[in-house]
């Protein structure tokens, strides 16, 4: 009986440690890749593009973004093995901001189309 309770005292102590720890290797994984993604985002080069195609490239983008993070969600939702809620939840967090930031684009343009429209001749 002593020895019975104590395995289980041990695996209640083991359970509280695991909950209380984060995955140090799993953490530098996902900080590694996130600064991949902003790293790979580069600025304009002066005088070589056009306003049309760099906004059809950021739309494109938050399209390509969305349909990721659906995708991943749908196969966790099927039981993959290989994604685990925490990326879904990521995934879903990019795509989230980068439509937001998308739209506050969007809207800054149409607020300067509509000053310059109303502007005096």
């Amino acid at each position: 009986m002593h020895i019975a309770y104590s395995c289980c005292l041990a695996k209640q102590e083991r359970g509280l440690i695991l909950e209380n720890t984060i995955n140090k290797d799993a953490l530098i994984s996902r900080l590694r890749s996130m600064s991949a993604d902003i790293g790979s985002l580069q600025p304009p080069q002066q005088g070589n593009e056009t306003f049309a195609p760099l906004l059809r490239n950021a739309v494109r983008g938050v399209s390509d973004r969305q349909l990721q993070a659906s995708e991943l969600s749908a196969k966790f939702e099927h039981g993959d093995a290989s994604v685990n809620l925490a990326d879904v939840m990521i995934e879903i967090q990019k795509a989230r901001v980068s439509f937001e930031a998308l739209s506050q684009v969007r809207n800054k343009f149409v607020t300067a189309y509509q000053q310059i429209m109303s502007m005096p001749l």
